[in-house]
């Protein structure tokens, strides 16, 4: 998986846009897209796993997962009655694949079976399944170009990025999470078994995080490929109001600019990024702290004691606790006029085998959620060209929108975009 083209230089928040007018007053959300939700689950930083039917989509606001799973479709849909079809077959799997209906054997010997088998008896309760769709989607083929979220383009190279086609966009992207590997594999099948006729894949990539996270806010066992703890100071989904202020499109469908259609939706980016682990494991204790801007191995920040601790900036101007290029610093400095763009992260290690230079293929897959697309290239532009660019090489991905929750068995998936 060594990327092979060159990038073609950063792209800015403008231009990414295209001008499109960015809301970023009035930010609140209706209670049935987050408050709501948020007061019915725990107090920790993310909530437990929920079942297929809400008003957002699962697998968002809940635990990360110890196993997950990208997948990237292009639609072959014949036409839009088609398209309808693909969406209503794939909410009703993800749905038995949530809630973990069993389909059970078939009367029929001499038909295939309705299920993989890798399962056995065990039910599919837990697994999450969140479907996504590209800006490629939104062309001639279907016409929903008048519905095309007001953001949403194909994502372009951004600082440091050796992007390939077979690993970057899609039509469609399904993200799948469990707590067990054979989940992925089973569920992937389940949900192309049903759309078949609709989806091609395009590229799949899985991985792993921590099976026991770290359940306090602010805290997490989560680590990358580099060893450095990843995700700490999180948004908390089940307290306050960072569901709302932060993730989901609410009924001020950010200032009016969004589509009626995307009240309960959100923007996800998704960065495909290869860790150079040999040069890394190279570099002294010191220099790769000074990078992140934490200790690496209890995940404070540098010159503090807990792993919550804010790190202080004010109290270090010049840099002399945290380097001004650290990593932390520069994602989020904490000042006044960058708090609006925080983004939730949820992504997941990979590691498959290695390259033909025998170096080991290692790495992250980014994936943020963010009512705006804005936040996160926000963020894209503070980090670029910092140290810690020597020992990563972004190789694909692409930007999505996640659809509403299906709120109830008379809903389906992909409704309210194509009524």
């Amino acid at each position: 998986m060594s990327p092979a083209r060159p990038g073609r230089g950063l792209v800015t928040r403008r231009a990414v846009l295209g001008g499109a007018a960015i809301g970023t007053a009035g930010i609140g959300v209706g209670a049935a897209v987050g408050g709501a939700w948020a007061a019915a689950h725990a107090t920790s930083g993310l909530g437990p796993v929920r079942g297929w039917y809400g008003a957002t989509q699962p697998g968002i606001a809940e635990r990360t997962r110890s196993n997950s799973l990208l997948a990237a479709f292009t639609c072959v849909a014949a036409d839009r009655d088609a398209l309808d079809q693909m969406f209503r077959d794939l909410g009703a799997e993800a749905q038995r694949l949530c809630d973990g209906v069993s389909e059970g054997p078939t009367d029929n010997p001499e038909l295939p079976s309705p299920t993989t088998g890798i399962l056995g008896d065990d039910s599919t309760k837990g697994t999450s399944v969140t479907v996504s769709v590209g800006a490629s989607l939104f062309d001639d083929r279907y016409g929903l170009a008048d519905r095309k979220p007001a953001e949403l383009v194909r994502m372009p190279f951004l600082a440091n990025d050796r992007l390939e086609d077979k690993w970057s966009h899609g039509d469609v992207l399904i993200q799948i999470a469990a707590d067990r590997p054979d989940a992925l594999a089973h569920a992937l099948r389940q949900l192309m078994r049903a759309t078949r006729a609709s989806l091609i894949l395009h590229w799949v990539i899985d991985g792993f995080g921590r099976a026991d996270p770290d359940e306090r806010p602010g805290h997490t066992e989560n680590r990358n490929m580099l060893g450095f703890k990843d995700g700490t100071a999180n948004l908390d989904m089940t307290e306050g109001d960072d569901a709302t202020r932060f993730v989901w499109v609410g009924t001020d469908r950010n200032g009016g600019v969004e589509p009626a259609w995307t009240v309960g939706g959100s923007y996800q980016a998704v960065r495909l990024i290869r860790t150079l682990v040999e040069r890394w494991d190279r570099a002294s204790l010191t220099e790769q702290e000074q990078f992140i801007g934490r200790e690496k191995f209890h995940g404070a920040p540098l010159g503090k004691t807990d792993e919550a601790d804010d790190p202080d900036y004010a109290d270090d101007p010049k840099g002399e606790r945290i380097p001004l290029d650290a990593h932390i610093r520069l994602a989020r400095p904490r000042t006044k006029e960058t708090e609006h763009q925080r983004i939730l992260r949820k992504g997941f290690n990979y590691a498959h085998g290695f390259d033909a230079a025998g170096m080991v293929d290692q790495g992250l897959v980014f994936v943020s959620y963010q009512k705006t697309l804005d936040s996160f290239l926000a963020v894209q532009e503070r980090i670029k060209g910092e140290p810690l660019e020597e020992y990563t090489l972004p190789f694909g991905g692409g930007f999505f929108f996640t659809l509403p929750g299906v709120r109830d068995a008379h809903d389906h998936l992909g409704r309210a975009l194509l009524s």
